[in-house]
């Protein structure tokens, strides 16, 4: 699923739309953003020395893992972050770097979500999270 066809699963549009790319394989999302340099979180984050806040990464994360609840985000239905619990940071994520998420649901109890996650760039585990959503009615 491209930038587009995301536009039509996410509410989120730019800047905020932190996501060129997404694919559910198996139950897992798949995402991938490449961090140009320009984005408007690395405005003074560091001067000199831009590294992507960890804020921002766990939104990437978020993003992705909604097409994992595609089906049930319907009749403008939206994914609300719950919860995010056991966040690791352990590598930074810089202009240039390709970065890929992983995560799963691993129970739901409708119109909650319960997920885990990671955030990588070059095969290097950057952020691992658990998270949960809700489903809400605009």
């Amino acid at each position: 699923m491209i930038k587009e066809e995301i536009k039509n699963m996410l509410p989120h549009r730019e800047p905020m739309l932190l996501l060129d790319d997404v694919e559910n394989r198996d139950g897992c999302a798949i995402g991938h953003y490449k961090v140009k340099g320009d984005e408007f979180f690395l405005q003074g984050h560091f001067p000199n020395n831009p590294i992507v806040p960890g804020v921002i990464l766990c939104e990437i994360l978020a993003q992705s893992a909604c097409i994992l609840m595609v089906d049930v985000m319907t009749d403008g239905k939206l994914p609300v972050y719950t919860g995010l619990n056991n966040v690791k940071f352990r590598h930074s994520v810089r202009p240039g770097d390709l970065i890929e998420t992983k995560c799963s649901i691993k129970r739901a109890k409708h119109p909650f979500y319960f997920a885990e996650g990671t955030v990588n760039v070059d095969g290097k585990v950057c952020v691992s999270a658990e998270f949960s959503f809700a489903i809400v009615g605009e």
